[in-house]
């Protein structure tokens, strides 16, 4: 059954949660209830007076077509009745571009930002339906409406009258409004969080007396890890487990509770967590499997649980999944088989298995963690919940994510751009592969993936991509324990010549350089390393190094003003334990503001020491590229005019009249690009040989003629004939090409380049830039970015890779203007983000000219895009 694309769930300043739908007839008499429910003041300010409370009041309000009529409801479950509690709704005025905008909320309920949610989403929908603007009457002592308007982010101009503000809200989402909309997401999500990661007082439904049942087991690991809190079993019996006093219901748990851990058979979850919803459980973790990830029905059960939940303004970790460990309250609600050792770093795992590998392995390098949540199933608390709460958590410093999935990338990204500038985000994603591609017939669609998508989202959110297991966890310990590395350039000490040369290629591979030493450290270094000895970097003590001698030797090398970093290796030698080059390497570098790598090659290292010298290197190469990521500008919204939304959104919704899935034809393209201020080359449409030889001379020799075929590889189907210098070689470039065909003016010289938009499934637009023509596939080169495309972003994509070279003039070549491609990038971001039925937009070539820029070939397809699955808006 398809889901209304109505029904939303917000979250609410306290961490509630509600459910927003539109009203149907069976509300009529709720809606009722919630009008006759509030004050004659309430009631005043809503309605500028007090209406007869009949049932024609909430029949208006009934079934909104969308396109004159807008309404939404609020409702909680509660005594297990669900009742309306807030409504909003819309009605164009006689200016289709506005549409007047009025709310209700429970008198017990004001507060909690319901209005200002109800505002966003109603105006989301509105835009969609081509309303720009809300208008509102409002009576001057309605302070609280007043503070809806004003605090939601949309711009306001006010209108006075002795009696009513009269307000109108544009309501485009600009970068200010999505700040606001921001701060509200993170506030909520923190507040629901809280109960998790700091209960009081926790239930373990199912949590039997039976040694190794799961529910037992957790309840033991609870108790064993000394939770701060009270803590409850609960099983069909009501036997005590671990010593503690057992209850057979949750309603006879004396007291509140905080969080509830289900762990029972997933055909009875249901009725479990409606019990522990109606004793005023806000944060439910269910360990059970049997959901989604057990096929169609699993994901109709998850999906009614998560109803249930929201129902009640909780919130959801799993299904399917390990549990929660926090140390803030000594918390190990899970069935880990070890408790977890103590320390700052917040881990979020899609898979538990792997989560307790990784757990393992850092545990055997001494890393603590502040936390450890197993996300399951993700139908509610997911990553991107855990990076909001995680930016607030004194007591972590570094984030670990194992990812399988993305639910919101978008937010993903904005919420980790955020974090990584404060606290290093290093994440693994699994399950890139071509099961996501989509049809691509454009080059630009062709060149672009699931993999470009999260490689993009990782680089400009300054998230650090780890593609093992072992990379994950030695990233972790550099950087939650070694200071922050200030360059790339590194000192190698080793007692092993050639383990210091495979060092110093390890070093280069990860973009790391291997300076220089100054003649003053070599001097210092002859002065107390063995004659025969290498005092160039890498620097060689010989295998008979002794651990004075590492303590001796590498202050010297930390104190050269062109050295950032040192990665140290020990290979054990006769007569010189591991342990004291250990303790000496971390005498020598006591102080020291730069990060030491002790690379100690034996079956049992320090904490804090790599296992190889390749280790070491890719781990400060990513601390490196870290590093240069947080030195770069946060980036703007690139400021775009002369845009002409509407004719864009009228060309795109006349071609899909034609097919759901459709090539725009060569006049469309053209309008599009021309809506949204993209220069194209000019261009004749004729329609037999004789007409192309006339546009010819209308344009000027040489011209080039092209196939208009919407949609058509011109290149690769023989649809292109260049370089025609006469009205004979124009008609038999014509004729063979065949059909209608394009006249267009040679156009010589400048840089030829590919630009573009492609929709990802998952991740929505991408924007590509790269080397162009024939060769676009075949050299590569495009990168990609997700829209919108920052200065900073559309920056890095001209000046960077192997376009940077082209536009800067190669070998003696004219170069391109810089800005205007720039400009180019900013304007097909933000197509890509007004149009998402745009699936395909592929300029190439384009020519990068030293003065502007010109579109040569463009081919555009448009696909009618699904509506969105999710119900969860932040």
């Amino acid at each position: 059954m398809e889901r209304d694309p109505h029904v939303l769930d917000v979250i609410l300043r306290d961490g509630s949660t509600l459910r927003l739908r539109p009203p149907e007839q069976d509300d009529a008499s709720e809606l009722l209830e919630l009008f006759k429910g509030l004050s004659l003041e309430s009631l005043h300010l809503r309605f500028h007076g007090v209406p007869a409370l009949t049932p024609e009041l909430a029949e208006r309000i009934l079934e909104p077509d969308w396109l004159d009529r807008g309404a939404l409801i609020g409702t909680l479950t509660e005594a297990e009745r669900s009742r309306v509690v807030a409504v909003a709704t819309y009605d164009r005025l006689r200016d289709p571009t506005k549409a007047e905008v009025s709310f209700a909320v429970a008198d017990e309920l004001q507060g909690r930002g319901i209005g200002t949610r109800l505002l966003e989403q109603l105006a989301a929908i509105a835009s969609t339906n081509g309303i720009e603007r809300f208008v509102a009457v409002v009576l001057p002592e309605n302070g609280a409406m007043l503070r809806v308007f004003s605090d939601a982010g949309f711009e306001v101009v006010r209108a006075l009258d002795p009696e009513t503000y009269e307000l109108e809200l544009a309501i485009a989402a600009t970068d200010t409004y999505r700040a606001r909309v921001d701060e509200r997401d993170h506030a909520g999500v923190v507040a629901s969080l809280r109960p998790f990661f700091e209960p009081s007082s926790v239930a373990v439904l199912g949590a039997s007396p039976r040694p190794g049942t799961i529910g037992g087991e957790l309840f033991r690991n609870i108790v064993a890890g000394g939770f701060t809190g009270d803590a409850y079993p609960v099983n069909r019996s009501g036997e005590p487990v671990a010593g503690i006093e057992g209850y057979s219901s949750i309603e006879d748990v004396p007291g509140p509770i905080d969080l509830a851990v289900v762990c029972l058979p997933a055909a009875v979850v249901l009725e479990a967590s409606e019990a522990a919803l109606a004793k005023g459980v806000r944060a439910l973790c269910v360990i059970s499997a049997g959901f989604a990830e057990a096929g169609p029905e699993g994901a109709d059960l998850q999906e009614r649980l998560l109803t249930l939940i929201r129902a009640h303004g909780a919130r959801l970790l799993g299904p399917n999944c390990l549990g929660i460990s926090s140390r803030a309250v000594s918390l190990n609600a899970t069935f880990a088989p070890d408790a977890f050792p103590p320390g700052s770093i917040g881990f979020s795992s899609q898979s538990g298995a792997l989560g307790l590998a990784l757990l393992e392995e850092a545990t055997s390098r001494e890393l603590g963690f502040s936390s450890f949540v197993s996300v399951g199933n993700k139908a509610d608390v997911s990553s991107n919940d855990l990076l909001e709460y995680w930016e607030e958590d004194a007591g972590t410093s570094v984030v670990l994510l194992y990812l399988e999935s993305f639910g919101n990338p978008r937010r993903f990204g904005r919420i980790a751009r955020r974090v990584a500038r404060t606290k290093p985000i290093l994440a693994m994603k699994s399950g890139v592969t071509s099961a996501g591609s989509r049809a691509a017939s454009s080059h630009t669609a062709a060149l672009a993936g699931s993999e470009a998508a999260v490689s993009a989202l990782f680089r400009q959110a300054g998230v650090t991509r780890c593609s093992t297991l072992q990379e994950l966890v030695d990233l972790a310990s550099l950087l939650s324990t070694k200071p922050a590395t200030r360059g790339r350039r590194v000192a190698i000490l080793t007692n092993a010549g050639g383990l210091g040369i495979l060092c110093a290629d390890a070093c280069d591979a990860a973009g790391l350089e291997i300076p220089e030493l100054s003649q003053a450290t070599q001097d210092a270094l002859a002065s107390v390393l063995p004659s025969e000895a290498s005092i160039v970097n890498p620097v060689d003590m010989l295998g008979s190094a002794s651990a004075e001698g590492y303590e001796r030797a590498l202050p010297l090398l930390l104190a050269d003003p062109a050295v950032d970093a040192a990665i140290v290796i020990f290979v054990p030698a006769a007569r010189v334990e591991i342990e004291d080059v250990a303790a000496a390497i971390a005498r020598a570098g006591s102080g020291s503001q730069k990060p030491i790598l002790p690379v100690l090659m034996a079956a049992k290292r320090a904490p804090g020491s790599f296992a190889y010298p390749e280790s070491a290197a890719r781990a400060l190469g990513s601390a490196a590229e870290r590093a240069e990521w947080l030195r770069r500008p946060l980036g703007a919204a690139l400021e775009i005019e002369s845009v002409d939304s509407h004719a864009g959104a009228a060309i795109v919704s006349t071609a899909l009249d034609r097919s759901d899935d459709v090539w725009l034809e060569p006049g469309e393209v053209r309008g599009l690009l021309a809506a949204y201020g993209i220069r194209m080359v000019d261009e004749i449409t004729a329609l037999d040989p004789d007409l192309a030889a006339s546009a010819a001379t209308d344009l000027g020799f040489p011209v080039v003629v092209k196939t208009a075929e919407a949609g058509a590889h011109k290149t690769e189907t023989g649809g292109v004939a260049l370089d025609l210098a006469d009205e004979s070689a124009v008609r038999e470039a014509a004729t063979k090409i065949g059909g209608p065909v394009l006249v267009q003016p040679m156009i010589s010289g400048g840089v030829e380049l590919l630009a573009g938009v492609v929709q990802d499934p998952v991740f929505g637009p991408l924007v590509a830039f790269g080397p162009g023509g024939v060769f676009a596939e075949l050299i590569g080169g495009a990168q990609f970015c997700l829209a919108p495309v920052s200065d900073v972003d559309a920056q890095t994509l001209v000046h960077g890779g192997k376009t940077g070279p082209l536009i800067a003039g190669f070998r003696g070549r004219p170069g391109a203007d810089a800005a205007a491609l720039i400009d180019l990038l900013g304007r097909l971001s933000r197509l890509g983000e007004e149009r998402p039925e745009v699936a395909e937009l592929d300029l190439n070539p384009v020519l990068g000219l030293e003065e502007g820029y010109v579109v040569v070939d463009a081919r555009v397809r448009a696909h009618r895009a699904p509506p969105p699955t999710r119900s969860k808006t932040w």
